[in-house]
């Protein structure tokens, strides 16, 4: 046998076996069930006794049994030992997830490579390299691809291999830096996730599976034991690889029954069925973008009119237009002012309010608009800067006319 016996015999999680050593919390049993953490996969929790088990591991080619607390029980005594039969198959559910979605990879994705995988208590992530671009539409394409590999159920089988003849196949993924534990002696075990025949009946044949991977984890024997899965979102962790996450049981139900009620509360605000919300979303968001360009056409013309309304004053050979507008915010202030079309000002200064007076000035840079802001928010306090063609100060404590007299006068 290579490889755990948990992933040989991942239904068995109730043993009993000989004690061969006990070293404070750690124990080492004659024969042992419990998956040690390994390939991405956490290691199995349970009893071995009374006592619960923390952790896994192989060292030495041994499983080192982690306890909670010193046992009471010694080397040479038998003891009974149960697998917390929920996690254990929350991660055979997930793992044989892992492989369905890298075999709905295999359908989508260009120069397909494994990168790895990992088993976390919320989510599962398994990393591709691919050429691919894994975009919205593709992820949802894998979402759809797994979910009917789950429905069809599709076999699930393991053997081992020897490691010479499963290198000459290349529908097999390998990944020999995440799934050491697949290989022993020669050999590697092999986990296959069957294909359909022409009838529709899936079957464990080699003709066209679904997935053919090195590995040494703990698998369902049938895609539909895995249950409702959902891909959760695709993230870059490093050059050339994707990571895609996903859930399985009740985090996917939940994550889907979020998407439902986005969906429906969607389908209410904007008047559509469930089908047309992308259409009706993006006019919706054409129409937004439109009354936007309007917004800043309006915001230009009312700065424009108040320049050109505006009596000139001439200050050291230099032409300033000092003026005031009501109801623009800083920043849309500042977009029009720096659009504004007259050129024949050398200082344009328009003064605004919202819960503070602020204040916009753009220059020919024979006047230092920069200068300006230090001297405004030196005199009345509040904060600002800029360049000295373009700057911006507010949060004066003063009114917003006191700021238009002072650059009126040329304080």
């Amino acid at each position: 046998m290579n490889g755990q016996r948990a992933a040989a015999e991942p239904y068995t999680t109730r043993f009993e076996t000989e004690v061969t050593a006990v070293d404070g919390k750690r124990v080492w049993l004659e024969t042992t069930y419990f998956y040690a953490e390994g390939g991405g996969q956490p290691a199995d929790r349970g009893r071995i006794g009374d006592v619960p088990v923390e952790d896994v591991q192989v060292v030495d080619g041994e499983h080192v049994h982690v306890l909670a607390d010193p046992p009471s029980f010694k080397a040479g005594h038998r003891v009974m030992c149960s697998i917390d039969w929920s996690f254990r198959m929350y991660c055979m559910r997930a793992h044989t997830a892992s492989h369905v979605l890298y075999g709905a990879g295999r359908h989508l994705l260009e120069d397909l490579g494994y990168g790895g995988f990992d088993i976390g208590e919320e989510k599962i992530r398994v990393d591709l390299e691919t050429t691919t671009e894994i975009d919205d539409d593709v992820l949802i394409e894998l979402d759809d691809l797994v979910n009917r590999a789950v429905w069809e159920s599709r076999p699930v089988s393991w053997e081992d291999v020897q490691v010479a003849d499963a290198r000459e196949r290349d529908e097999i993924a390998f990944n020999e830096a995440t799934e050491e534990g697949a290989f022993s002696r020669g050999q590697v075990r092999v986990v296959t996730i069957g294909s359909k025949d022409d009838n529709g009946r899936t079957t464990n044949g080699s003709s066209n599976p679904w997935d053919v991977a090195a590995c040494g984890g703990t698998h369902v024997r049938n895609t539909r034991e895995i249950g409702p899965v959902t891909v959760l979102d695709r993230s870059n962790p490093g050059e050339g690889l994707t990571r895609v996450e996903f859930a399985v049981g009740p985090r996917a139900i939940e994550r889907r029954a979020a998407e439902k009620r986005a969906a429906l509360a969607a389908k209410q605000t904007l008047g559509a069925d469930v089908g047309s919300i992308s259409d009706a979303l993006e006019e919706t968001v054409e129409r937004q973008d439109a009354l936007e360009a309007d917004k800043r056409t309006l915001e230009a013309e009312l700065v424009e009119r108040a320049l050109e309304a505006a009596d000139p004053v001439e200050r050291d050979g230099e032409r300033w237009l000092v003026t005031s507008v009501d109801g623009l915010e800083p920043e849309a202030l500042g977009d029009a002012v720096r659009e504004a079309p007259d050129a024949s000002a050398d200082v344009l200064a328009v003064v605004g309010e919202t819960d503070y007076p602020f204040v916009v000035i753009r220059s020919n840079e024979a006047v230092d608009a920069g200068a300006l802001v230090d001297y405004l928010t030196a005199e009345f306090g509040g904060g600002g800067g800029g360049s000295s063609s373009f700057a911006q100060a507010g949060g004066f404590d003063c009114s917003a006319d006191a700021i238009l007299e002072a650059l009126a006068d040329g304080r």
